[in-house]
């Protein structure tokens, strides 16, 4: 079993493909509408066949208020890793990113924290130490 697509909330989703791709650097991926119902994700350039972030429309009386409180707490809705968190920080602040935290060392890591504009808080993460592969 794989993790194939994950999902985060957002307001406006023309507003978040943007913000996805030209500010984080993602590609879309898929782009499908029926009626008032659209299906849209991105992908890594890195890994295009890889894990989707679906940006889905919150619509949801309940989702909202889940995506409120979280984004209130600081709390990210979505983790994304790096190999050099200080040089996306620099990337994304060049093409208008807001951060809510700069690159911070964190026990085992550095991250950063950013507003999607669509309602979440992101998190970049660049791991100062090696993860064990499985075999």
């Amino acid at each position: 079993m794989r993790i194939k697509l994950t999902s985060v909330y957002v307001d406006d989703q023309d507003k978040a493909l943007r913000f996805y791709t030209e500010v984080l650097g993602f590609v879309k991926k898929t782009d499908v509408s029926q009626g008032p119902y659209r299906w849209l994700t991105v992908a890594s350039p890195e890994e295009p066949e890889g894990t989707e972030l679906q940006l889905a429309l919150n619509d949801d009386a309940a989702a909202k208020a889940y995506q409120r409180a979280m984004f209130q707490q600081d709390q990210p809705a979505a983790m994304f890793y790096t190999d050099d968190v200080q040089a996306d920080y620099e990337r994304m602040k060049a093409r208008g990113a807001e951060f809510t935290m700069p690159p911070t060392d964190v026990t085992g890591s550095k991250i950063a924290k950013l507003n999607d504009t669509c309602g979440n808080v992101i998190q970049v993460t660049q791991l100062m130490w090696k993860v064990a592969s499985s075999s």
